[in-house]
This record gives structure tokens, sequence and C-alpha cells, in this order.
């Protein structure tokens, strides 16, 4: 086997700066990346994984990589992904030698078509809520429904439907053999400083526990429905089966749902309505933000807890 050379500092980086690089920051004898810390021992390790596989492609020293550390989801799922991630990083900074790449993917997030228009039965609903009983709430992701509410989404939210990235749900509402609403919920963002101080944890708890946390990224009545108190119900009847789904999806349970509401068009009264409650304010800067000023609406947000121990779940 080739011997392996010694991790050296260059003196001359070729690093990309950090400004860029939003997800990860050098130090001065370790990495990290997306909450995980890569000391040069690691580096070191990953240098004689790729020796030791000349033959491998990226893709592969990646899953090789994941059952090394044990990398995994919660639903035991190779973290492959995230690790192909920290790979590039680490040979953009010249510190491992990835082979070349082999093929390149489309990105289907790019490339992904436009939810197709389905005929559906659009006449008007206006009743009171008892009336319209029994409401029953189905998680369509994955099953034979599931193009049904990305064209509703499409056609009648004025975000338009949008692919979730990560862990996610998708939910239509029937009544009287019609579907009446949809709700989409997704990984929560990672940082949202008054939701953060509400929880009361910190950097490394909320990296750890993030994922116990649901994002209401969508929520819509269709038009043609007119029932008072039926947003309010539907976000009650949402939050007493939320963690169970979630738990049998990704095998981890929900504590806290969160959603953003823009001032702007609406007041959230079915949220507050059904005990969400105002946490705080949107900085109005994205993710990958450099300005440290808002470039876009700065909204309220809404948390709801699913548990009375959520922040002892959350917390620990």
């Amino acid at each position: 086997m080739a011997a392996v050379e010694p991790l050296k500092k260059s003196t001359k980086s070729t690093c990309v700066p950090f400004s860029t690089l939003p997800h990860w920051r050098q130090m001065a004898s370790e990495w990290r990346y997306r909450g995980r810390v890569v000391t040069t021992d690691d580096v070191t390790s990953i240098r004689r994984l790729i020796v030791e596989n000349p033959g491998a492609s990226r893709r592969r020293l990646s899953e090789k990589l994941c059952e090394a550390w044990q990398w995994k989801q919660a639903n035991g799922a190779l973290r492959d992904m995230v690790c192909r991630g920290l790979l590039l990083m680490l040979h953009r900074a010249g510190e491992i030698e990835l082979p070349p790449i082999r093929f390149k993917t489309l990105n289907p997030f790019v490339r992904r078509a436009t939810p197709a228009p389905m005929l559906i039965d659009t006449t008007p609903i206006a009743s009171a809520l008892k009336e319209l009983q029994p409401i029953e709430l189905q998680q369509v992701r994955r099953t034979g429904d599931e193009p049904l509410f990305n064209s509703l989404m499409e056609q009648h939210h004025y975000l338009k439907y949008e692919q979730p990235v990560g862990e996610h749900a998708k939910y239509l509402v029937w009544a009287q053999g019609r579907p009446i609403a949809c709700l989409a919920w997704s990984s929560a963002p990672r940082h949202l400083g008054s939701r953060d101080h509400y929880i009361g944890w910190n950097a490394e708890t909320r990296r750890r526990n993030i994922r116990f946390i649901a994002y209401n990224t969508r929520f819509l009545i269709l038009p043609w429905v007119r029932v008072p108190h039926l947003a309010s119900h539907i976000l009650g009847r949402m939050a007493a089966v939320l963690s169970d789904d979630w738990q049998r999806m990704y095998h981890h349970p929900i504590y806290f749902a969160e959603t953003f509401i823009d001032p702007g068009r609406f007041r959230g009264t079915c949220y507050r309505a059904a005990n969400w409650q105002l946490l705080g304010l949107t900085t109005g800067r994205g993710k990958n933000d450099q300005t440290n000023k808002p470039n876009r609406p700065i909204k309220e947000i809404l948390g709801l807890p699913l548990t009375p121990r959520f922040r002892e779940y959350l917390t620990q």
C-alpha cells in the first residue's frame, strides 16, 4: 500500500474563503462542516481511504466514509450527500485529492417540471364547520395522491409549489369526498434567534435536536371553500397527528412546530386561534447573507409546542 503523506498546512492557502461557504469554517487544526468537527487525524484517515480504494468513485468513497464513521440519519440511512459535501470542501482546500468526476447528474430541483393542472370539482363549499364533518387528514407524500397535492399548491397558493428538501410531509385535507385544503411541512431552519431564545438551547443542542422541529411551509384552504373556523380546526387536528406521522416516516418524533407569517399579507388569525404563539420576527436576511442587511420581507415567527415537555426534550 502506498505511504500516506503526513498532513501539511500550506503557507499559501487554497481554501475557498469562508464568506462564500456558509456551512464550514477553517480552524488551526480542525474543520467544521454541517456541525461535524473534522480533525487532522480524520483528514489523514480520509486520505488513507482514498489510497486504499483507487477505483472508487466519489460517491462510493462518501458511502464508505459514512459507514466507517457511522454517519447516519435518524432513520438509519447514510448521510451520503452531506458527506460528499465535506469531501468536496477538503478537496477544494487542497487537503485531499478526490478522483475525477465520472458523470454529472442533472439537478432535479432546477429542472423539475411544474406540476400539471388537474381537473377537480370546484363547486363552492359554504357551510358551518359541523356540517362539513367528517374531515380527514391524509399524508400523501410517496402516495398516488401526491401529484394532486403538488398541482393544487401550484395552481392556488400565492407562493406556488416548491419541492421540499430533507425530511418533509404533505397533507391533503378531505371532506365529503373532495379535497378542501393542503399543508406542507419540512425540516426547520437551522438558525432563528427568537425561536432559539424561546426554547433556551445552545448551539450544540440546537445542532443535535433541530430534527425534532417541523416547519409549516405552506397552508392552503382551496379558494372555493368558505367555512368559518375551518383553518384553525385543521391546525388543531394537524397538531394531534404530525409527530406520530413523522415517527412513521423518519423514525423520530416532532416536539415543536413553527411557521412564518408575512404581516403585509396575513394576520395569522387561524394560527393564533389554534394556540400558536408569536415568538418574534425574522431578520429579513437569507441563510447565505453576507451583508447583515435585510434583503427580504421581515416575517413573524409563530411556534406551537406539541408536548408540554418540549423544552426538556429539545435541550437534553
